[in-house]
This record gives structure tokens, sequence and C-alpha cells, in this order.
């Protein structure tokens, strides 16, 4: 339809520029010629070329009243004008050519640089959730990120993080529609029978997909039809070659989850399995140090009461004894009396020796009267001034109350071995079901932990109940001690 429009346009313009000569409109009729092959293919090109020179001849012989040129300028004419059409042919198909080369490699970049940002996204999102993992952060703040995470990549709204149970799984992080509501609630179980994404997986322990879950039979199926779901990809989460889990990207297109698709569920469910045994040997090694703890404490507790009941009330027995004896012997034998005198004065010395070795086994203010009592008693007995801020108006469980003892008696002592301070303030109180112990002097500080003060055996003792202990050096001085016990954490039994 274009070839022939151009051809009538051009036939009526000829017929405004005849008297101008037949040189002129001559290159009327290129024009449509370049047109057609610049923007069609070349077989109408050709024909469009063939019926303007059919034109442009026309106009040549009819004032001859022949068919054919019968003088040397018409002929002549048309042997120019079939070339230069032809040639504009070439030239206006070689620049269609060219132009679709240039469109299609336009395209190709274009794709190229989508691919491109789809990698370096999916990229910076694995490197959000695999710097999670790396800092420790616990599984259950790990779960929705990735979840998100994936979610955001993919574009999708379904996906499911599921936790493997008796005959089923439960959901750990469900899936949200677009206004965040919950499609499935945490905590729904999803049986194993039937035809499922998760059944496939558990049995497999390798990735599966379910590329149309119409004439799947099963009561998961049903369920998952009955969020629109038409298709589903996942892959295992595998923590110590045992099946934790599922991640499960659901569907509600037609169109099939493509390969690329697995790929990064399958990263994503690595990260998770990472995060999971990380949590899980950090769980381990904080249940070995508390039984590590405990034992020594009840082994001091042990040691304390043997001490107090056997030996220590044997010397006391026994100074009482010499004491009997020494009031026994006659006025007459001085020498004797002064021996005796010196055994009982040793004897009282030993007592007084194994009352502060038991003192130091293990606190028995602490059994008495609780923690308050016991950091009253440590700050009589400091020889640097100790200002109390005890704000504790009950017992608390016996682990927390051994570990914030010793935290106490060794900043105390540090404090008065190395840090040359006028004066010490301790300051402890509980909120939030936590305790919470300051200790700061005005000395020269320098006091770090492992430097062979006693701190690091602190430390050890205070994160084995999963609490936390800090030293701080204030701009103005001194060296500040900051421990934070929680008060739920029982330790595990040796």
């Amino acid at each position: 339809m274009v070839a022939v429009a151009f051809i009538v346009a051009e036939t009526l313009l000829v017929y405004r520029l005849k008297q101008v000569g037949p040189e002129a409109y001559g290159a009327v009729f290129l024009l449509g010629v370049l047109v057609i092959s610049a923007g069609w293919g070349f077989g109408l090109a050709l024909a469009t070329s063939l019926a303007s020179a059919v034109v442009y001849f026309y106009f040549h012989v009819e004032n001859s009243g022949v068919l054919f040129p019968d003088e040397a300028q018409d002929f002549f004419a048309l042997m120019v004008f079939l070339p230069v059409a032809l040639l504009a042919n070439i030239l206006g198909r070689q620049g269609r050519l060219r132009a679709i080369e240039s469109e299609q490699r336009r395209k190709e970049a274009d794709v190229a640089a989508a691919l491109a940002s789809a990698l370096a996204e999916q990229q910076a999102a694995l490197r959000r959730v695999a710097t999670l993992v790396a800092r420790g952060v616990s599984p259950a703040e790990i779960y929705p990120t990735a979840v998100a995470e994936l979610s955001r990549g993919l574009k999708v709204q379904n996906v499911t993080l599921l936790r493997y149970a008796q005959d089923g799984a439960h959901v750990v992080v469900g899936a949200r529609d677009e206004n965040g509501d919950p499609i499935l609630p945490k905590g729904e179980f999803m049986p194993l029978e039937g035809d499922n994404v998760a059944a496939l997986i558990y049995h497999s322990r390798a990735p599966a997909r379910l590329d149309t879950y119409d004439g799947a039979t099963g009561p998961t199926a049903e369920r998952i039809r009955s969020l629109g779901l038409k298709s589903a990809v996942g892959a295992p989460i595998i923590v110590d070659d045992r099946m934790w889990g599922a991640l499960i990207v659901g569907s509600a297109k037609n169109e099939l989850l493509t390969t690329d698709t697995e790929h990064r569920i399958r990263d994503f469910a690595y990260l998770i399995s990472i995060a999971i045994a990380n949590a899980e040997t950090r769980a381990e090694l904080t249940a070995s140090r508390a039984r590590i703890v405990t034992a020594a404490d009840q082994a001091r507790r042990r040691f304390e009461r043997d001490l107090h009941d056997g030996a220590q009330q044997r010397v006391v027995s026994l100074g009482l004894e010499v004491r009997s004896v020494e009031a026994s012997v006659p006025p007459d034998q001085p020498a004797l009396r002064e021996q005796v005198a010196h055994i009982g004065t040793g004897l009282t010395a030993i007592a007084a020796d194994l009352r502060e070795i038991s003192r130091g086994i293990h606190p028995a203010v602490l059994s008495r009267g609780g923690l308050g009592p016991g950091i009253k008693a440590l700050a009589r007995r400091s020889t640097v001034p100790v200002a109390l801020d005890v704000k504790i108006d009950c017992r608390l469980p016996e682990h927390v109350e051994v570990a914030a003892y010793y935290v106490v008696a060794e900043a105390l002592t540090n404090a008065a071995k190395h840090a040359q301070a006028s004066e010490i303030r301790v300051r402890t109180t509980t909120d939030g079901g936590d305790l919470h112990l300051d200790i700061s002097d005005d000395g020269v500080g320098g006091a770090v932990v492992g430097g062979g003060s006693g701190l690091i055996g602190l430390k050890d003792r205070v994160e084995a109940l999963a609490g936390r202990l800090d030293i701080v050096g204030p701009p103005e001085g001194g060296t500040r001690l900051i421990a934070t016990i929680p008060l739920g954490v029982e330790p595990l039994r040796p």
C-alpha cells in the first residue's frame, strides 16, 4: 500500500513537473524506491523499482505514440533509470540491514545489561544475608530476611520456609500477599501426603519442582491450589547431614519457573543451613562452657563444705584441746606452758587461714544472704574505698550470684593491685530480666581482657551464662567494667 501510494503520488507530481523536463521528474520516482527498499523487503522494493520504471518510461513515450523507445534519448533515459533504481534498491536494503543489525545489538546490549543488573542485585541480596550469617545473628532474625530478599529478587510474594517434623512440615516463615497479610501463617502444618514439592524434597534430599498442581493429590496440594498457586520450586535445607527443612517458591502465573529460580533458591537455602549450623554450634559451645563452670562451682562448693566441716573444725577442736592442756600445766613449768601456748596460737592462725581459703573457694556469704550482702562484704575487705549502689532486693539464681560475685571480687582486686585508684564505684541493678554490673575506678586505666589480669576467666564465666562482659577506658581516665548476665538462663547440669 505504501509503495502504491508513493507511485501514485509521484505520478501526480510528475504531471506538475512535465514542463521542466524528464531529467527533473526521473529523480522523483527514485524517492519511492529508496523509501520502500529501506523499510520493506527486497522483493517489494524490486517490484516498486520496475513499476516506477514503467511509469517513468510512459512519460517519455506518451507523445511519440509507440510502446517501445524508438529514439536513442528515450532508450538511454530508460537504461540510466533502471540501474540507478536498482542501485538505490540495493543501497536502501543495505541501510535497512544495518539498521536491523544495530537494533538487534541494542536489544542484546539491553538484555545483557538487564541480566547483569539482575545478577548484581542477586549477589547483593546474598551478601546481605551472608553478612548476617557471618555476624552470628540468630537464625530467627535471618529467616525473614532471607525470605524477604528472595521474594524481592524473584518479584514474587509466595516464598515459604518450612521445617520438617513427624509426617509433615511446619511453616517457619510464611508467604504474604501484596498487603503484607500472611497467606501461610507461621506454625501451619503441611502434611507430606500426596503430590507437593515439600514431599519431593524430603524424599529426594535434593531440589525439586512441580510445574503444575492441576490434578495433584493430597491435602497440601489442595491447600496450595486454594492459594491460587499453579507451580512451585524448592530446595532442601540440610544441617549436619539431616533434613532440617525446605525453602519453597510458589508461582501464580501460567509460565514455568526458570532454572535460574532453582539456583537462587538453592543459594539462599545454603545460607540458611549455615546460619542454623552456626547457631547450633554456638549453643553447644555455650552449653559446654556452662557445664564446665557449673561443675567447677559445684566442686568448689563441695571442697568448701568439706574444708569447713572437716579440716577446719578439726583444727578448731585441736586448738581448744591445746588451750585446755595449757590451762592444766603446773605453774612451776613456765617453759612448757609457753610451748603449749605457742602451739595453740599456731592452730588459731591455721584456722583463720582455712577460713580465708574457704571464703575464696566458695563464698559462704552468698549461700546465707545472697549477692547484696556478698558485695558489701567484698567492699568492706577492699583496701581501696568502695562507693556502693546496690539495688538488689531479692535472691537471684545461684549461678548468677556466684558469677556476679566473682566479677566484683576480681574487679576490686585488680583495682587495688594495678589501678592506683583512690575510689571504686560499684553499681548493680536488675532490669528487663538481666543483672547489670557497672564497676569503675579513677585509677591509671589500661586493663584489658586477656592481659593476665584474670578477666578472661570472668569473661568466659559470664558468656557461659549467655551474658556479656566489656572493659572500657573512659576519656577522663580509669577503668570501667560492664557486665550483663541474664537471670533466666539456667546452666546445664554436668
